[in-house]
């Protein structure tokens, strides 16, 4: 099926301001390559600003569901799932068309925390950190607030290694860690209901402690 105008104008300008960044990309490159008229471009957004934000929310709109169901899909249980988007996290990295996380690279070149384009990536920032808040809710983390932030802290830094080196070890590095502090704030598990406790072995010869 054809795209509408509008959804060519934002599919294109993601693309391109994916690749390339915000200022470097101008309103005549997104025409070009989208073959409309700017005409067309003025009937939907007031300014390159509001294009900007269709785009960042188009990008939340189709990342953030398929970050649920891959992890959804690649495990089972609390545990498995909060490390399960470390899996989602290399799987996303490895595509050809990464070029970091957009979202942190709006915030980075729309500095000024009041600007709205600012306001829309951390937006969609804390979609993250909120969705690993219910899966360590579900798990029975002990501090679910600490270890979501926990979390997000290392998949951020993991992203921008990764975007800076080219391969995907800062991930292996960032799973290994994020497990040492999921397995410290679940629950230790304890013996099986109904379970016998076992008692110690006393060697042959050994002495007891009661005086004769």
């Amino acid at each position: 099926m054809r795209e509408l105008p509008r959804d060519r104008l934002v599919s294109t300008a993601l693309r391109l301001f994916s690749e390339r960044g915000f200022h470097a990309t101008g309103i005549d490159t997104i025409l070009a390559e989208a073959g409309i008229a700017k005409m067309t471009l003025y009937k939907h957004f007031a300014s390159k600003d509001e294009l900007i934000l269709a785009t960042l929310k188009r990008k939340g709109d189709e990342l953030h569901p398929w970050i649920a169901q891959r992890v959804e899909a690649l495990a089972r249980g609390g545990r498995n799932r909060l490390l399960a988007i470390f899996d989602a996290l290399r799987e996303g990295c490895a595509d050809p068309n990464f070029y970091g996380c957009i979202f942190a690279n709006a915030a980075a070149e729309f500095h000024d925390v009041d600007d709205p384009i600012h306001a829309e990536a951390y937006r969609q920032k804390r979609w993250t950190e909120d969705f690993i808040h219910g899966l360590a809710v579900k798990a029975g983390a002990r501090s679910p607030h600490a270890l979501a932030l926990q979390l997000c802290v290392l998949i951020d830094g993991a992203i921008v290694l990764t975007h800076l080196s080219g391969n995907t070890e800062p991930i292996r590095q960032a799973t290994a860690a994020a497990r040492i502090l999921i397995d410290d704030s679940l629950p230790k598990p304890g013996p099986k209901p109904g379970a016998r406790a076992v008692r110690p072995v006393r060697k042959r010869g050994a002495k007891s402690g009661r005086q004769r």
